[in-house]
């Protein structure tokens, strides 16, 4: 294989850290990306910062970060409110950092793919992006509207030889399902385990999905043989959204 370089957004942790390490060990030049240096920094290899919210910032990353063949979209984050006691601000925050941060990203790094007739941009989205959740609305709405841009993006690519796709894992043993877990801890007194289980039974396999389950679907859409898929929204849940 020649070496490829991709570039994993949110990759100082979790999902995108995950398939930032599961792209190197297939031998994919890649490079992370996050806001925090010391996180990217912990987490080893090549890193650049970047606020995926910031379109000068994603600029200033990809020039640093240079020619991208693959870039998989996984910064994100939660906040859980009822529907009738989330703040505006909140609302717009989770479509920043969801959604529009996905824009963004594609706008800057797509069109030097479609250039060299090649290129895979993968979105992590979520079960949030195929069903709601309560407390969620904001995080689902977002990830229902990645779903929407990746699909539509997919069409406009396909003569290209640029694919889009979104990979959507259910609840996963991540830093991510940490803070949800304190929060509701905090809120409701359940104990770490009673929480942690609630989380895990709304998969039928009864457990939390494995980050690595994830980044392996990422490394099979960015292969060869991943040429043809596009446009797809691939469930890594265990049969939750079945």
């Amino acid at each position: 294989m020649t070496a490829r370089r991709a570039l994993v957004t949110g990759g100082g942790s979790g999902i995108g850290l995950a398939v930032a390490q599961a792209l190197r060990r297939a031998g994919y030049d890649t490079v992370i990306a996050g806001r925090s240096k010391a996180r990217l920094e912990a987490a080893g290899g090549p890193y650049v910062v970047m606020d995926v919210c910031d379109p000068a910032s994603i600029a200033a990353g990809l020039d640093k970060a240079g020619e991208i063949d693959i870039f998989i979209a996984a910064a994100g984050g939660a906040a859980t409110a009822p529907v009738l006691k989330m703040a505006h601000g909140e609302w717009d925050r989770m479509l920043s950092l969801n959604l529009t941060s996905i824009f963004h990203c594609a706008q800057a790094v797509i069109p030097a793919m479609v250039a060299r007739n090649w290129g895979r941009f993968v979105a992590i989205g979520s079960t949030a992006s195929v069903k709601g959740y309560r407390y969620a609305s904001g995080y689902a709405a977002a990830k229902h509207g990645v779903l929407g841009f990746v699909r539509s993006l997919a069409l406009e690519l396909a003569p290209t030889g640029v694919t889009a796709n979104t990979l959507c894992p259910g609840y996963s043993d991540t830093p991510l399902i940490d803070g949800a877990v304190a929060a509701i801890v905090a809120k409701t007194g359940r104990s770490v385990e009673d929480v942690r289980a609630g989380f895990a039974a709304s998969n039928p396999m009864g457990r939390l999905i494995k980050p690595t389950e994830t980044a392996a679907a990422a490394l099979w859409l960015v292969s060869e043989g991943g040429a043809a898929v596009n446009g797809q929204a691939i469930a890594i849940d265990g049969g939750e959204s079945a």
